[in-house]
């Protein structure tokens, strides 16, 4: 007869690898620690995911989504790119794994952002692109700006920031919400939060 699923397995198990790596590091960690610390066999962690590799990346997507869904929760509908920006260094710095992905990235996570070969910085890229798009349509951003070169220096900023205590030394969580916040400032000199609205 088989086992009985154990109830949500696959969050029990992110939250146990989540609280390991941030403890000891992904390199230390083991699928057969995450399935202790989770209490379950370790064969039903590889039911869930494939390898260690497949692990680290869903704990990323997890902690990407919860900073997404911060955002959005604190900023509603069509905010502005620099709110947006701001919102997200809030929602950055209240997340250790996602702050520990831009400050300690071997130390913590290994090399992901060297290792990432799907499409989630293109789809941020062009993400943003179509957000700056909008808000020029609202009025809201100058018009004079070309969203897609924007769209692709900031989102190479991003890119740059992932790697940045790799290539120039450990950071602290206040300089990465500076550098953040250097970026929203040079957005918001291209908003225009007095456009007339639509329809009046």
């Amino acid at each position: 007869m088989p086992r009985p699923l154990v109830p949500n397995r696959r969050e029990r198990i992110l939250d146990a690898a989540e609280q390991l790596v941030l403890d000891r590091g992904f390199d230390a960690m083991s699928v057969a620690s995450v399935a202790e610390r989770a209490g379950i066999a370790k064969g039903a962690v590889y039911r869930e995911f494939a390898s260690k590799h497949e692990l680290r990346e869903a704990l990323l997507r997890r902690g990407a989504e919860r900073m997404r869904a911060r955002v959005e929760q604190e900023l509603g509908e069509q905010p502005l790119l620099s709110e947006g920006y701001r919102a997200t260094i809030r929602a950055l710095l209240g997340d250790p794994l996602m702050t520990a992905a831009y400050l300690d990235d071997e130390g913590v996570l290994g090399t992901h952002a060297d290792a990432v070969s799907d499409e989630r910085f293109r789809v941020h890229f062009e993400g943003t692109a179509e957000w700056i798009r909008q808000l020029q349509e609202r009025g809201a951003f100058s018009s004079a700006v070309d969203a897609e070169q924007l769209a692709l220096a900031l989102s190479c900023a991003t890119i740059g920031l992932l790697s940045a205590a790799k290539r120039l030394g450990p950071l602290s969580p206040a300089q990465l919400g500076g550098a953040i916040s250097v970026l929203a400032t040079m957005v918001a000199g291209f908003e225009q939060t007095d456009a007339p609205a639509t329809g009046a």
